[in-house]
């Protein structure tokens, strides 16, 4: 068994910027405990930092560690990649200890509500299939109605 610690930030991961609405670091847990069912990342977003809209090809679980944070769910309208409409169907507060299920292809966002605080959370990426690397697409949107393109 190997011992990690999710805390400070020493062994960040480098983030691609485009992905975020603000400052944001992450860690990779699962290459420290050599998971090969599962990416495993300590995500901390800045004050009011969120992801931009994105989907995954497997299911994804986010157990918030620090702060307060806010999982929104979109409905996409329209059969293009890009330029579709867009409506918010859910909003879920999460707060340290809150865990929350995201099924695989759900239109999604999340990170810090508050412009004054921090919120962290670990996200455990579930591999659709074992050995394969899990992918996200990424959207430009405005968060209200409508997206324009895939980063």
């Amino acid at each position: 068994m190997k011992k990690i610690n999710i805390s400070g930030k020493d062994d960040q991961r480098k983030v691609n910027l485009d992905w975020f609405t603000g400052k944001t670091w992450m860690k990779t847990l699962s290459e420290k405990i050599k998971s090969k069912d599962q990416d495993i990342y300590h995500v901390h977003f800045e004050k009011g930092s969120r992801t931009k809209l994105h989907q995954h090809d497997g299911n994804q679980v986010l157990i918030a560690i620090k702060g307060k944070g806010s999982l929104e769910i979109f409905k996409k309208y329209g059969r293009s990649k890009i330029n579709f409409k867009i409506k918010r169907t859910e909003r879920i507060s999460l707060n340290e200890g809150d865990i929350v299920h995201i099924p695989a292809k759900v239109l999604h966002t999340h990170g810090s509500v508050d412009k004054k605080k921090t919120f962290s959370h670990i996200a455990i990426n579930i591999l659709s299939k074992k050995n394969t690397p899990y992918k996200t697409t990424w959207y430009e949107s405005d968060f209200k109605s409508k997206v324009s393109e895939i980063i």
